[in-house]
């Protein structure tokens, strides 16, 4: 009796392979920067072909992003602190952001999750989402005063655009600007 074996509906991921993917990415990344990261260096570290990578990854800054979206890179820059004063905690992730955006590797990373936000609604949803999670949005409801709703995430939107042009001009941010900023987006602090 021979049985027939149905055929896949689509690319079965491997998770080992996967993991092996990110991995190799993040690593990379850390050794050479952005510029040097190549879909080829990947899958060669990774042990696995480029047809892999690409079958579920269009490039490289996509690569990157899911291993955002998984915290195996920029863990410390995700973070936003908890000192007990949310509007310096607001400031210091700010500038923490500017930082990492400022070197190489930062502006090359900022340059690939713009390029795999504007190629793929999902991906740029799932970094939103990601950034806006509870650490920051609690951060801007306590500077706020606020306990959620549009008027928080319209916050939280109008630090991270702030972020995102500045950083898109390759303008410089001084410390002082940070705290302007979180002024102008939560209200001046109370008195």
């Amino acid at each position: 009796m021979c049985v027939m074996a149905l055929p896949r509906s689509g690319p079965i991921r491997s998770e080992a392979a996967r993991l092996a993917i990110l991995d190799a990415a993040v690593a990379l990344f850390a050794e050479h920067g952005y510029d040097h990261l190549t879909i080829e260096g990947i899958a060669r570290r990774a042990g696995v072909g480029k047809q892999t990578i690409y079958r579920w990854w269009p490039s490289k800054g996509d690569v990157l992003a899911e291993a955002i979206l998984e915290g195996r890179l920029l863990g410390p820059q995700r973070e936003v602190p908890d000192t007990g004063d949310p509007r310096a905690d607001l400031a210091a992730w700010l500038t923490e952001i500017f930082t990492l955006r400022a070197s190489a590797d930062g502006e090359g990373l900022l340059r690939s999750l713009v390029a795999a936000s504007a190629g793929s609604a999902e991906t740029g949803r799932r970094l939103r989402s990601e950034i806006l999670a509870a650490p920051l949005m609690d951060r801007l409801s306590r500077a706020m005063g606020d306990a959620g709703g549009p008027r928080l995430e319209a916050a939280a939107d109008a630090l991270l655009g702030a972020v995102i042009l500045r950083a898109l001009s390759r303008e410089h941010f001084a410390s002082a600007d940070m705290l302007a900023l979180v002024d102008v987006v939560v209200g001046p602090p109370p008195r």
